[in-house]
């Protein structure tokens, strides 16, 4: 018997209302299950935070005050309390003795756990090992490393479910499975373009920012992609701006002269340019280390702990390898009223200390030269006033000599203290031309001739090989090679030989002046082209020498853009060299 359209129509609503009931009762029991855990978990967490709050505060000593804590918390919030320590040891737990914690497994391997290291918080629903039920976990770090977790059982969640699955019934079963199913279709339609918003902002997160999220609609997820496109150009352009800054002030550090360090609070250096590392001799991997470990200078590390201490500017002057010298500003570092560490700038004064070296030397040294001349000739023209030598006429020759002598001295000192003051101002007016040297040494041996002869010292030109010629005021020249050969002079003994020569030496021309003289010792080479510096001071001035000689032929040279040497041994003779740039050579 064919049923007919009313049957069907009935086992039509039949349908309909099974289809509509096992949907409803997919529904309400997915989410009742739902509401419950979620509302579970919430609350948990709630006391979760409490729990770490105060772990945080009241665990100091991890063994001893763990199982207070877990104890008192239990109570309070009604649930299972477990402090896990770094390496996954359960240091206390409210469900087992003291007796029993060292059987329990490593717990760095719970889910819960693992989660919650990674990401602040973790939760999970599974079986417990130790109590022998389905348990619902939260687990936070606090502290070093240290976790604290929440467990409460899920036995009444179960119950709760049972009635409810109960009290709807079988016909609820259909409705679960297309509830299921069309919340699947629905999920792969609705998720599409979330999902393509969430794989765009994955890839923002990675600092990949080309391209752009396509807008296809004007409701809510198309304005998201609008609001994640925005926030793309502005993330750039401040990742841009970010990076042209640091680019510029790594340029400022890295041309600063003066040396920068900044440390934290704790004195470990965050912060150097390379000018500190090379004032300090250090390398350029010291950011991360402490202070201490950089430098061993007992003032820097005083000064450092003076400034985090006392949060106040400081100056201070201190020594460091080969001479140097360098004027410290401490700065504290603060950030409003917290201190944040301290910023260091080192000066370089070793040229201003030198200077003033210099300075203190030349006026004692000039106050000196000028003393001895000075009071011979007062002496002897206080007795030629008071006539005692009238009528000896001699005598009063001699003393007017002598006089006249110590004046020419004088005229000669302060001669050549003027040429020097004007080549170190760098003012000096050159005349530079081509010079054929052979002519040059040649008359300035001329000009010498006289002397060598009264001192029965041979003078002989060598020769030049090479060019021949150099670019030099051809005035100052004459004044560096009468210089030269005139100390030859003075400085040899009866029967030796001075020799002059010049060879090509590159772009340069090399004039060496070789006596056969009492030498210079090794130790006063360095410090021969000083003002007034003599290796034997009575000799030199028995010999009417000024000591500014050898600095003024210093300066000549260098402004010439040449340079000077010195090569001797004691008692085998000396050698002065210098040079002088060829005609069209470009320095």
């Amino acid at each position: 018997m064919k049923a007919s359209f009313r049957w069907k129509l009935m086992a039509s609503y039949l349908l309909l209302v099974l289809v509509l009931g096992g949907g409803l009762y997919g529904y309400l029991s997915y989410e009742e299950e739902n509401a419950i855990i979620t509302s579970t978990r919430e609350q948990l967490f709630d006391q979760l935070r409490v729990a770490t709050l105060m772990a945080s505060k009241e665990i100091h000593d991890l063994k001893q005050d763990a199982p207070v804590l877990t104890d008192t918390l239990s109570k309070a919030v009604r649930a299972r309390v477990t402090v896990i320590d770094p390496g996954g040891t359960v240091v206390a737990d409210s469900e087992v003795s003291g007796g029993e914690l060292p059987t329990l497994e490593n717990h760095n391997g719970r889910p819960e756990v693992i989660q919650g290291r990674k990401n602040g918080v973790g939760s999970s629903v599974r079986y417990s090992a130790t109590l022998h039920m389905d348990m619902m976990y939260v687990a936070a770090p606090f502290g070093a490393g240290n976790m604290v977790r929440l467990a409460l059982p899920l036995a009444e969640l179960k119950q709760a479910q049972l009635k409810l699955q109960r009290s709807l019934g079988a016909a609820m079963a259909v409705a679960v499975i297309v509830s299921l199913l069309l919340s699947y279709l629905l999920s792969n339609v609705n998720t599409r373009n979330l999902r393509m918003l969430a794989a765009r902002a994955s890839r923002i997160g990675r600092g990949e920012f080309a391209g752009r999220i396509p807008i296809t609609s004007d409701d809510e997820l198309g304005r998201l992609a609008q609001v994640i496109n925005e926030m793309t150009d502005r993330i750039e352009q401040q990742l841009a701006r970010i990076s042209t800054e640091k680019n510029q002030l790594d340029a400022i550090l890295k041309g600063m002269g003066e040396g920068v360090i900044v440390t934290d609070q704790h004195g470990t250096v965050t912060l150097v340019n390379p000018a500190f590392c090379s004032m300090l001799g250090t390398g350029t991997e010291v950011v991360g280390r402490q202070l201490v470990e950089i430098s061993r200078h007992p003032d820097l590390h005083e000064a450092c702990r003076e400034v985090l201490t006392h949060q106040h500017e400081k100056h201070q002057e201190i020594a460091l390898a080969e001479g140097r010298v360098t004027m410290v500003h401490w700065v504290p570092l603060n950030y409003g009223e917290e201190l944040r560490g301290t910023v260091a700038v080192f000066h370089d004064i070793s040229a201003l200390k030198r200077a003033e070296k210099i300075r203190r030397d030349f006026v004692a040294n000039v106050s000196h030269e000028l003393r001895t001349p000075v009071t011979v000739i007062k002496g002897y023209a206080e007795t030629l006033l008071n006539g005692t030598v009238s009528e000896d006429a001699e005598r009063r020759d001699r003393f007017l000599g002598i006089i006249y002598n110590h004046a020419d001295r004088l005229t000669v000192l302060v001669r050549d203290l003027l040429a020097l003051s004007e080549l170190e101002s760098g003012e000096v007016n050159l005349q530079p031309q081509t010079v054929q040297l052979e002519g040059a040494i040649r008359n300035a041996l001329l000009l010498v001739e006289q002397r060598g002869e009264e001192k029965g010292v041979t003078l002989e030109f060598a020769g030049v090989s090479g060019t021949g010629s150099v670019t030099v005021d051809r005035g100052r020249l004459d004044q560096v090679l009468i210089n030269l050969l005139d100390n030859a002079i003075k400085y040899s003994s009866t029967g030796d030989k001075v020799a002059v020569s010049a060879a090509d030496e590159g772009k340069m021309v090399r004039v060496s002046v070789k006596d056969e003289g009492i030498g210079i010792p090794a130790k006063d080479l360095p410090r021969l082209f000083e003002r007034f510096y003599r290796v034997d001071a009575a000799r030199s001035r028995d010999c009417g020498g000024t000591g500014l000689g050898l600095s003024i032929v210093k300066h000549i040279v260098q402004a010439h853009g040449g340079s000077v040497s010195v090569e001797s041994t004691p008692g085998a003779g000396s050698t002065f060299s210098f040079t002088l740039p060829k005609p069209g050579a470009k320095l």
